[in-house]
């Protein structure tokens, strides 16, 4: 009898260690996360090694308001190594480059200045796109350039610098397109370009927020707001540019950015971000791009990266600043530095590993903060293991980028997922008041008094 106690005893000691351990389990599960990265699916190396594709999604010719033709546009960017072009003049939707877009009368004084209206020819077009047209010195660059069709940078009447990008429009969508100004302009064109199947992004924010003049103006609460529930309503509204041109008007961007990602993700959307040159001549070309992470370099594997992610940004140019570097202003612009580039970025568990090439040194952001960094002497390997920093449980996302002397390169925002159910996003209904203000601010009438008042104002 006390022998059989004893086992009795025995059996429900271990089925209470048991259990015990699997309540143990399932709150350590509870709390644990899963990093989910944009370039999951990227074959880094081997046989089946996707490209690294560089190009541009927003640039401009004579069609609308730069100073150079495209043609003079598309081989400047075939010769320093594009390999995908999206033209975006204003208000005119992008066709093949051997074609005329839908011109409009606005842009009618550049023939006035001597600036024609020009297309590639078709000779022009198929060599250029298979890569057997000459370079500048001659030689035959044997790589393809993809001509990216249906790009447009609406509101080309706004004064107010409220742009979107749209993107794999028809060519006969946004032709014209006027805008409204300030946030009824922005969701008016969203709206259109959603309407018309096409993908978008918000262009240049910081140049709407006048961030220069107050970089706090990026974290302001109701523009985060403003510019996240546009994000959120709207499926095909990808992100922002993060980068654009010589980011003489969006130096701080970034941290807007990272505003974007802590205000969407919890309702289970990502913010892209993008990196454009917004050319308006051949001088601005070396500016900011993208390095696409491509299987192969056609117009369907470009759309899919953008709503993807599985791309960097990189710049050549930007301010210093103060939370994210870089301490002293970078320019690398047309001086044929070598940009600071990811070989690989994989994820092992709570570990984040960068591969890096040409960089000085690696910082991982996460929820706007810099949470490690690390030197590095050209090329090589740094990792971050999230199980070496407190509280990391708690972060929405994690992101790397690296300086160099040839600039800055970003990666996009990897997910904390912990397994949450996402919040349900309800777009905010506006009040009759808040309408009539919204029109009324929309309006050019407002737009001109307040640029006025602030003439006289000095």
């Amino acid at each position: 009898m006390k022998k059989f106690r004893k086992i009795l005893s025995i059996m429900l000691t271990a089925l209470l260690i048991m259990q015990l351990g699997s309540v143990c389990m399932g709150a350590f599960a509870a709390n644990d996360y899963k990093i989910v990265s944009p370039y999951e699916n990227v074959k880094w190396s081997g046989d089946d090694a996707w490209g690294a594709y560089k190009g541009t999604l927003h640039t401009h010719t004579t069609y609308s308001d730069a100073d150079d033709t495209l043609p003079v546009m598309i081989k400047e960017y075939y010769n320093q190594d594009y390999d995908f072009v999206a033209n975006a003049d204003h208000g005119i939707t992008g066709v093949e480059w051997n074609k005329e877009p839908d011109t409009q009368l606005l842009y009618t004084y550049q023939l006035l200045i001597d600036n024609p209206y020009e297309h590639l020819t078709d000779e022009e077009f198929e060599q250029i796109t298979s890569g057997k047209y000459p370079l500048y010195d001659g030689t035959i660059r044997n790589k393809e350039m993809t001509c990216v069709t249906g790009a447009n940078e609406f509101n080309n009447l706004s004064l107010t610098k409220n742009h979107v990008n749209g993107y794999f429009l028809p060519a006969d969508k946004g032709n014209g397109f006027p805008g409204a100004e300030n946030e009824l302009g922005y969701e008016q064109a969203i709206k259109y370009i959603e309407d018309n199947g096409g993908l978008s992004h918000i262009n240049h924010p910081g140049d709407w927020l006048d961030s220069n003049s107050d970089m706090n103006n990026v974290n302001d609460k109701e523009a985060v707001e403003f510019f996240g529930n546009l994000i959120l309503k709207y499926d095909s509204c990808l992100g922002t540019e993060v980068f654009n041109e010589r980011n003489g008007t969006t130096g701080y961007d970034r941290i807007l950015w990272d505003n974007l990602l802590m205000y969407t993700l919890p309702y289970g959307k990502n913010v892209i971000g993008f990196s454009n040159t917004d050319a308006h001549n051949t001088d601005n070309v070396d500016t900011s791009f993208s390095i696409f992470m491509m299987e192969k370099n056609d117009v369907d594997h470009i759309k899919a990266t953008m709503q993807s992610g599985a791309f960097f940004g990189v710049t050549r140019r930007l301010r210093p600043n103060p939370i994210l570097g870089p301490s002293n202003e970078i320019d690398a612009m047309n001086k044929d530095i070598p940009y600071p580039m990811f070989s690989s970025l994989t994820v092992d568990g709570h570990k984040i590993t960068a591969g890096v090439t040409d960089a000085t040194s690696v910082q991982f952001i996460a929820n706007g903060t810099v949470i490690y960094s690390a030197p590095v002497n050209g090329n090589g390997t740094v990792t971050l293991d999230l199980d070496t920093i407190k509280d990391a449980a708690s972060y929405q996302y994690v992101r790397v980028e690296i300086f160099g002397e040839g600039g800055l390169c970003i990666s996009q925002a990897m997910i904390i997922d912990d397994g949450t159910a996402p919040l349900e996003f309800e777009a905010p209904k506006p009040t009759i008041i808040d309408t009539i203000i919204n029109i009324f601010k929309g309006s050019k009438l407002y737009t001109i008094a307040i640029e006025l008042i602030r003439l006289i104002k000095g």
